[in-house]
């Protein structure tokens, strides 16, 4: 089974990107981050004739995340997190899927820092760290994919003094990706792939992609139900270099 995570950053903008992806690498279950699209304009007609269904939750213009299964359809299990009745933000679906608990994320970037973008960034994964440790609870295979907006080691950005100041590489925004970690959920592409070069996002500014100055955003932690069925991982990152591409490349995993 092969589980993966790909921030399309628009989906409009990117279906024939998304299509053509879903086609070559024909993954099993699917998180998408950053629709930009709101329920009612997603391409969701053009993505079941792909062979997916989905569960969506959609915003105008900005966010949004939606979990995609092959022949399958997803069982919604909750949408946003609980703690701040006031966040209307489409950043979180969870579903069940084939077995699987699978949620799709898309963090708060946090930026400008700091300031109260990054203070909001910060509550919303402690928000998550309370969610992932009911998950973990429960004894079941968890996979937690997206966009986490957070680079968690120098090891994982090819110049971390370009990033110093960002709100990506602060050490509160690590910290928080260190305790999510330590609830006992395993980093999976770092679990197969523990040095060298593993990048998941180019900057379309300053020839980062013709650089490879890339770092690493997209995470799939995995509970440890998830992590003892872990087979293989890694970035599709050839597809970042096509025409009208997103800027992240998808990561995924293969489970036994």
């Amino acid at each position: 089974m092969r589980i993966a995570t790909y921030n399309v950053n628009g989906i409009k903008a990117r279906l024939p990107r998304l299509i053509e992806w879903l086609e070559e690498t024909q993954p099993d279950v699917v998180c998408l981050q950053e629709l930009k699209s709101s329920d009612e304009t997603l391409p969701i007609a053009e993505i079941e004739a792909a062979g997916y269904k989905g569960v969506w939750h959609g915003q105008k213009a900005f966010n949004g995340v939606a979990i995609l299964a092959r022949g399958h359809a997803p069982v919604e299990v909750q949408k946003g997190l609980d703690g701040e009745p006031e966040d209307e933000h489409s950043r979180y679906i969870e579903a069940d899927i084939m077995g699987l608990r699978v949620a799709s994320i898309y963090l708060p970037n946090g930026n400008p820092q700091p300031g109260p973008k990054f203070d909001f960034k910060l509550r919303w994964f402690e928000r998550l760290t309370r969610r992932a440790k009911d998950l973990m609870a429960l004894e079941i295979p968890v996979v937690l994919a997206g966009d986490y907006n957070v680079i968690p080691t120098d090891a994982d950005i090819a110049n971390p003094r370009s990033m110093m100041d960002d709100a990506l590489m602060q050490p509160e925004s690590r910290a928080a990706f260190r305790r999510l970690s330590m609830l006992g959920l395993t980093d999976a592409l770092r679990a197969c792939h523990p040095t060298g070069p593993l990048w998941t996002y180019w900057d379309y500014q300053a020839g980062a992609w013709q650089r490879d100055a890339g770092f690493r955003i997209d995470h799939l932690m995995l509970s440890p139900e998830a992590a003892d069925r872990l087979v293989n991982a890694g970035v599709d990152k050839d597809h970042r270099g096509r025409e009208k591409a997103s800027d992240h490349a998808a990561a995924w995993i293969e489970l036994d």
